[in-house]
């Protein structure tokens, strides 16, 4: 080879050496485009609507009379869930463990606590805020999120407090009736100060990430809303249910009043008569419809400051209610008009995989709120006992969970139950022992009043022993007693 052709060839060597050394060099600095997408994605937001005492009873779930326009439209932009169960039907334990993931027997609260402790028995369990807020968000609580309780003041960027003095309800302050029509505006009673803080806290977080827990008290007592709320209903619409009770209901099943006796203008004992009980359901429903202009409000202003194209929003309920039924009021048992809750995610409108006005009739349970939103988020979940519910976000019809569980303390006995979206089977059991004392099964194939307890019934049994089985793996009769105390670290 001449010395010239060895020369050129000898460049070219190089020049190909030095261009694949580039190369690489390029390869090994690039980002896929999903990464790039992600790095350069706006973070995700969360509004949480928290309710307190709404059963299912909305327009979108089908309700003949109740007028929610709004929720009705986050249910047309969202994915609803027509199978959503709350742990337990009181306020104080459900909303603890919606905030943590942990079931009632996880936490070990079974009661309103009055010393105003979250984390009696599991000083190092991780909460909604604090995991949100180690992550960088600003958590922001307004209204009614947690009940005699709060997290630790560390957790909450803001914290607006459900004070007396200013989230009180200053129509019937004094006389303390159930129910009350202002000629007032929407701000006059709490939940439209709770909107108004809403609406003012939005407007500052257009450069900020963040967590934000709206909390409507309406619809429970007392019953106040605007008269103009009253107006959207004729009283005579509303019929009186039946005050039977179901054949062969334990003893403890079923309390009949809860607080409302505790209001004017409420018989210290026997039943609500007809003419009383149309009014705390025509009552109940105007609190309904002013709630929901409370969340029209609040997502408008969601809606005008931008946020809600990265914005995820859940409306939720922390646990149903009775209307009359059995002769009942209030929440308080293991009954599916108890249990049972509304509950609507939307998703951001930027997600490329958002579904909406669409329904599932997946079991799910508020436990599984937590983890969802954390994994939407992108965030290292603590260890919970509920699952995400992402999955069903992008396919609301897939195979799901066999059953969803709940519980209710009556002092010395525990009520265990479990329901497979049909039936409802429950154990009443001795708290310390786990001895069974009594069984019942009600079918809800039709409607959320139960008729007869039918367990124990030939024709029942494969059907009884399905749901003995899932009952027994999340409450087996060997588990320590329901009041034993618990340690939890769920880092």
């Amino acid at each position: 080879m001449k010395t010239n052709e060895y020369e050129t060839m000898r460049k070219r060597i190089a020049l190909t050496g030095l261009l694949m050394i580039v190369l690489n060099s390029c390869s090994a600095q690039k980002t896929p485009a999903t990464q790039l997408d992600a790095k350069h994605k706006a973070p995700l937001n969360v509004l949480v609507f928290m309710i307190d005492d709404l059963r299912a009873d909305l327009g979108t779930y089908g309700h003949p009379h109740v007028l929610s326009p709004n929720i009705d439209k986050l249910a047309e932009d969202g994915v609803k869930f027509t199978h959503a169960y709350a742990q337990q039907a009181i306020c104080g334990p459900s909303r603890v463990s919606i905030m943590t993931g942990l079931r009632p027997e996880t936490t070990g609260l079974y009661t309103i606590r009055r010393d105003g402790r979250l984390r009696p028995n599991q000083p190092n369990i991780v909460s909604m805020p604090q995991l949100f807020k180690e992550n960088g968000y600003k958590t922001i609580s307004i209204g009614k999120v947690y009940h005699s309780v709060t997290d630790d003041e560390e957790n909450w960027t803001t914290h607006i407090k459900k004070l007396d003095n200013f989230y009180s309800e200053p129509g019937n302050a004094e006389k303390k009736f159930a129910y009350e029509a202002g000629e007032v505006d929407d701000d006059f009673y709490k939940d439209g100060k709770v909107a108004n803080d809403a609406i003012n806290i939005l407007k500052q977080l257009k450069e900020d990430k963040f967590l934000m827990f709206v909390g409507f008290s309406k619809p429970h007592l007392p019953f106040n809303a605007p008269q103009k709320y009253w107006d959207l209903y004729d009283r005579e619409q509303f019929t009186v249910p039946s005050r039977n009770k179901p054949d062969n209901m334990y003893s403890l099943a079923l309390t009949k009043w809860g607080e409302l006796r505790m209001y004017g203008g409420i018989p210290k004992e026997g039943d609500t008569n007809d003419e009383l009980t149309k009014t705390l359901i025509h009552a109940y429903y105007a609190t309904v419809s002013y709630m929901d202009a409370q969340v029209g409000r609040v997502m408008s202003a969601l809606d005008e400051t931008g946020l809600r194209e990265n914005t995820m929003v859940i409306f939720m309920s922390d646990h149903g209610y009775k209307l009359g039924e059995y002769g009942a009021w209030n929440k308080h048992t293991n009954m599916e008009l108890d249990t049972r809750v509304p509950l609507i995610i939307s998703r951001e409108l930027s997600n490329r995989n958002r579904q909406s006005g669409v329904t599932s009739s997946a079991l799910v349970e508020n436990i599984d709120i937590f983890p969802s939103i954390a994994e939407a988020a992108g965030l290292t979940m603590p260890k919970v006992d509920g699952i995400s519910l992402l999955p069903l976000l992008d396919n609301p019809d897939r195979p799901w969970k066999k059953a969803a569980y709940s519980l209710f303390n009556r002092g010395k006995t525990m009520g265990v139950t479990v329901t497979d979206g049909a039936w409802r089977y429950t154990q009443w059991r001795d708290a310390a022992t786990q001895q069974i004392k009594y069984s019942e099964l009600y079918d809800h194939t039709r409607n959320d009043v139960a008729q007869a307890n039918v367990s124990g019934q030939l024709q029942y049994k494969a059907l009884e022993q399905k749901l003995q089985t899932l009952l027994q793996e999340k409450f087996p009769l060997n588990a320590p007693p329901f009041y034993q105390k618990r340690h939890v670290n769920n880092r």
